[in-house]
């Protein structure tokens, strides 16, 4: 079968012209890109630069929050301990405020891990080969920091980086709120009514301190020991949500 003539002939310069724009990209538009390896070594300075500004800005968010989780812990342990007139009820607020100020920072967590990840992976395959080559480290690297780049992915589930902080940090504070309150509802000479002794001397009487408002002692503690043994099987959990962590983007 024979063709047109005009379509045998059809210049390359026409044959480009026609394809669409997405396969044929005009490079001019993107502004002139570093060309020499001196411009490239100044770029990957600047650039790692910016991402250790941005990990240390993050961290800096972490390390406000637990900051003010220790002072909220402090604060309600001195008003609950220092008069008997204080309810326990203001313990039980603390641990509401200081799993708040958690559910925060393992939001703030993810995004530092992301700026994390970027730092470590130009250390390790940039910096580490340029101090103490080894063979073997056959990393596209450069691969890897452009697609995070271009379409940042976070690295953890938010559940994980709730464990990791947790674990890490807040489980300490929680148990020691929990034994403020065990010694403020068991302990006579805290309790606003006073009594002889220096611990109560039945389960009963513990239950009834124990009361809030029109909530029975017992379901008040049955809540916080639910709420603690949740508190500990969160905390050592295997971390297993890396496909969830894999189907969220960075806002950025």
């Amino acid at each position: 079968m024979s063709y047109p003539m005009h379509t045998q002939g059809m210049s390359q310069s026409t044959r480009e012209a026609a394809m669409p724009e997405s396969a044929n990209p005009d490079l001019s538009q993107l502004g002139p890109l570093p060309s020499t390896s001196a411009e490239i070594v100044n770029t990957m300075a600047h650039y790692h630069r910016a991402e250790m500004a941005r990990m240390a800005g993050w961290r800096d968010r972490i390390d406000r929050t637990s900051n003010w989780a220790i002072t909220v812990v402090a604060a309600m342990l001195s008003v609950s301990l220092s008069t008997p007139n204080a309810h326990h009820g203001v313990l039980l607020f603390a641990m509401l405020l200081i799993f708040l100020l958690l559910w925060i920072e393992a939001r703030r967590y993810r995004f530092f891990d992301v700026y994390r990840s970027r730092v470590r992976t130009f250390e390790r395959y940039y910096f580490a080969q340029i101090f103490s080559p080894e063979a073997g480290e056959n990393v596209n690297w450069r691969k890897m920091l452009g697609d995070s780049l271009r379409e940042p992915q976070f690295r953890i589930s938010y559940a994980d980086a709730f464990s990791r902080r947790l674990r890490r940090n807040y489980i300490w504070m929680f148990l020691i709120l929990l034994l403020a309150w065990v010694l403020k509802i068991s302990t006579p000479n805290l309790q606003a009514t006073g009594g002889s002794g220096d611990l109560v001397s039945s389960l009963w009487e513990v239950t009834a301190n124990a009361n809030l408002g029109l909530a029975p002692g017992w379901l008040i503690i049955s809540g916080v020991a639910g709420f603690y043994f949740w508190l500990l099987y969160v905390s050592f959990r295997p971390f297993d949500d890396a496909a969830e962590a894999g189907l969220a983007q960075v806002h950025v």
